[in-house]
């Protein structure tokens, strides 16, 4: 069946996760909840940056990009969201579902990119802290963070136009919470085999090849921290990389479970996206500022606070 003329569907009906109609208003006011918490949380983080000369540094400036990213993507997610909860209003237009799904895998894809050039950056400070200045300047930190906002828009222009150039004739029921790739692949009118192969090997690939590099970061990153004397600097090392790689974890984990399925119709896969679009947004601040003593430093000066200096 050819793509084009046939693609008959105009707007789709998100079925959202499947919960009691007595629920609708908690799962509302939770979700409403977290979505705040999110943002506000998300935008204290790069507003403290942006003023606290002390946190203008590659490590934050990288931060910075995370913390937009993650509101980004739980505004392009949790707001439809929301209604269909609440309003019971579950449509979504055709091309509302396409920037939809544009947005999500480009932001998440960016952020893939991003874990990674996160874990280079600490290898590169632990590893080798006499070349660190000399390498990571400010004119390479906005190299490296515009490659992952160009490879992320490169990937999900390639997902997106190839899931649909594919006809949509009926049914258009999207069972699932948003417009993303295995929801859509179950209502194409047409064989999507080559589709999952490629979301496969594509996101499979990229994910990957992104977790190994950071593996890989790690792993020459415990080997130093092990060599340092100092029992406060191999804790505050120990620190900051537990926090990345707490992050890393949460997200990646459950990517991999959707992504390397993409044929999949179980009904677990909506809980499990709830984590990487919903969770992990929320978590990011949380653990970057709870285990990061200068973030927590940084949050009291900018809320008028005296540090407390220790004896």
């Amino acid at each position: 069946m050819q793509s084009g003329n046939q693609t008959s569907v105009l707007h789709f009906i998100l079925v959202g996760l499947h919960h009691p109609p007595q629920l609708g208003l908690p799962l509302f006011l939770a979700f409403l909840v977290i979505y705040l918490l999110t943002v506000s949380g998300n935008g204290l983080i790069i507003l403290t940056v942006l003023v606290d000369v002390r946190l203008h540094r590659p490590m934050y400036w990288f931060l910075c990009h995370l913390s937009f990213l993650d509101m980004t993507i739980s505004s392009a997610i949790v707001p439809k969201m929301l209604a269909g909860f609440l309003l019971d209003n579950r449509a979504i237009s055709f091309g509302g579902c396409v920037i939809q799904l544009f947005s999500f895998h480009f932001l998440g894809c960016t952020e893939c990119f991003l874990y990674t050039l996160m874990a280079y950056d600490r290898f590169l400070a632990i590893c080798k802290p006499l070349h660190y200045a000399t390498i990571m300047t400010r004119s390479v930190c906005n190299y490296l963070a515009f490659g992952t906002w160009l490879g992320g828009t490169i990937h999900s222009l390639f997902q997106t136009s190839f899931i649909f150039r594919l006809p949509f004739c009926g049914p258009n029921r999207v069972d699932y919470f948003f417009c993303d790739i295995p929801a859509m692949l179950r209502l194409a009118c047409a064989d999507t085999t080559i589709n999952e192969l490629v979301t496969f090997v594509d996101i499979g690939f990229l994910a990957l090849t992104c977790f190994m590099l950071i593996l890989t970061s790690y792993g020459y990153i415990v080997a130093a921290i092990l060599r340092i004397r100092s029992a406060d600097g191999r804790r505050n090392a120990f620190s900051t990389c537990a926090a990345h790689l707490t992050v890393v974890i949460v997200y990646y984990v459950p990517c991999t479970f959707i992504y390397l399925r993409p044929g999949s119709q179980e009904p677990l896969d909506g809980v499990v996206a709830v984590f990487y679009t919903v969770i992990t947004p929320l978590l990011n601040p949380i653990i970057y500022t709870l285990r990061n003593k200068e973030m927590k430093a940084a949050l009291r000066r900018l809320g008028g606070l005296k540090e407390v200096q220790p004896h």
